[in-house]
């Protein structure tokens, strides 16, 4: 569902609001079928562009799917039809969706093979794939890109376990190799493991499946090769972003939001980042309690400097948030400096926000300051493209926010990664129609 969206913003909001299944976690669990025959049940899957693309590539592969309701569902790769992964079909399809490239290490695991197209997604610099392939050749596959195809080869007669220092601590890259790994014969150690609670959940999923990992949650994995993993069922935690984004949300509209059910002990330090902006948040339950703010203040750090709010690998402050970050800061009371250290391209969208009467100095690729207008002038309804998804929805808050009409273009970006975002913005009052 592409189009447009156009938003009146400036409306005080009001009500609560679930937060989806989390997509990171939904591209690697899906991936995850393949590595049994068994049924796999899965469910608050969420329903957006690129998990239904990948559910769709999963159809194709010849996996089984059974729809129970809405975000459950049963998958059996009992009969795959290999052939599909060296088609034309599938390079068109593979090379659509980034998390694709997670579809390696099963393959590689249980077929001895896969093969991969160059993935697309967003549009936020380089994001290399090297860690992918290193990890693959260590536990003993044979790697081979053909350039003039845009086409991954991985060969592999039996995966042998290993120690391997990862480079980077990426989260697809640990979540494939972890994959490849739980088939492979002997003991594979992965150091500087990313270690995200979505990356947890994948770890827990297998163990259930019979695989043998230790060292969940820490950057040490080990995992002990088995030869076979069976059925199980798993339920997705609820998405982090999206709840950052509600944070983020309910302080630019001076909204009373509560946002339900977002597993607390998951959340990291993002909770806390968000009361640094000086965003009043309370605990109750499971749920997060925003009341209504005319106005929150940026705290400074004890000596008096400036706040930084920097990404970092988890537990450290995910990078998919601070593009929210920037546009909450827009109209706090002070100063901050947004420092996005893992990507090279996220802040390209400030100067939208510029055109909406944002103070944002953008320093260099990577840094912006914003000075906050502290609600004393509000941002200004425009015109503006979604360059990718984090970004789309930080634009779609900043627009809820402005005064006059806003028109956001090319929401498949949004659509890609929020689940009906339009309806459940409108059930809290939001005034927002898809054109």
């Amino acid at each position: 569902m592409s189009g447009t969206f156009q938003i009146r913003g400036g409306k005080q909001l009001q009500g609560e609001i679930t937060p989806q299944g989390a997509k990171n976690e939904a591209l690697q669990i899906l991936c995850a079928v393949l590595l049994t025959e068994d049924e796999v049940r899965i469910k608050n899957i969420p329903d957006i562009h690129d998990v239904n693309r990948l559910i769709e590539i999963l159809a194709d592969f010849g996996v089984k799917i059974t729809k129970h309701a809405h975000g459950d569902y049963s998958f059996k790769a009992d009969s795959v039809n290999f052939d599909y992964i060296k088609s034309a079909e599938f390079k068109k399809d593979g090379a659509k969706l980034r998390g694709s490239i997670m579809l390696l290490g099963p393959m590689l695991a249980r077929f001895g093979e896969g093969y991969m197209p160059t993935p697309g997604g967003d549009k936020i610099g380089r994001r290399r794939l090297d860690t992918h392939f290193q990890g693959f050749v260590e536990l003993g596959a044979e790697f081979r890109y053909d350039e003039a195809e845009a086409w991954y080869c991985l060969k592999a007669k039996q995966l042998t376990g290993k120690f391997i220092l990862l480079e980077e601590a990426s989260v697809t890259g640990t979540a494939n190799i972890i994959m490849a790994a739980v088939l492979a014969e002997g003991l594979t150690r992965i150091y500087n493991a990313a270690c995200e609670p979505y990356l947890q959940q994948l770890c827990h999923m297998l163990n259930r499946m019979g695989a043998k990992i230790s060292g969940i949650g820490s950057n040490l994995l080990t995992i002990e090769g088995v030869s076979h993993l069976n059925g199980t069922e798993h339920t997705m935690l609820p998405d982090m972003v999206e709840i950052g984004s509600w944070i983020g949300l309910a302080a630019m509209t001076k909204s009373e939001i509560t946002i339900k059910n977002v597993e607390w002990d998951h959340l990291g330090v993002i909770p806390n980042t968000f009361r640094k902006l000086g965003i009043q948040l309370e605990r109750s339950g499971e749920d997060i309690y925003i009341p209504a703010q005319e106005q929150y203040k940026i705290q400074k750090f004890i000596d008096g400097s400036i706040l930084t709010v920097s990404d970092a690998p988890w537990p450290g402050f995910t990078p998919d948030l601070l593009s929210i970050v920037l546009v909450v800061a827009t109209q706090a009371h002070g100063t901050v400096l947004v420092h996005q250290k893992m990507f090279e391209s996220r802040l390209f969208f400030v100067d939208k926000l510029i055109d909406m009467g944002a103070q944002i100095i953008l320093c260099d690729p990577h840094r912006a300051t914003v000075v906050g207008l502290n609600h004393e002038s509000p941002l200004r309804g425009t015109t503006m493209i979604s360059p990718d998804i984090r970004a789309g929805n930080a634009l779609l808050i900043a627009a809820l926010s402005a005064t006059g009409q806003s028109i956001i273009q090319n929401i498949e970006q949004i659509d890609r990664g929020y689940e009906n975002i339009d309806g459940r913005l409108r059930a809290i009052g939001a005034d927002i129609i898809r054109i």
